[in-house]
């Protein structure tokens, strides 16, 4: 899968709420009521992610998800991460920003 160009990178990015682009790579900051909330929202991401056959990065602090996805093999974001950000997108808490 052929990485995104910049110019596709950042008409991709100007139609996902709340994605940035850094060191090739996509990344979103969710926060959550609480800590466990958060942690549900890691499980339903795991499970879209072993569908996908797709694994982000993921840092949990507190009630604060960061997600990243990069297509490694191709050495930056392809359209399975975009994919993906996207179906996260819609598992989501509505309060999540």
């Amino acid at each position: 899968m052929a990485k995104l160009t910049e110019a596709e990178l950042k008409v991709v990015l100007d139609e996902m709420q709340g994605w940035t682009s850094l060191s090739s790579a996509i990344h979103r900051e969710f926060t959550f009521a609480g800590f466990r909330s958060a942690i549900a929202f890691v499980d339903r991401v795991a499970d879209l992610a072993e569908s996908a056959g797709h694994h982000p990065d993921i840092e949990i602090h507190y009630n604060r998800v960061y997600l990243s996805l990069s297509t490694h093999d191709a050495g930056g974001v392809t359209d399975k991460d975009v994919a993906l950000a996207a179906e996260i997108d819609l598992v989501a808490e509505p309060t999540a920003g």
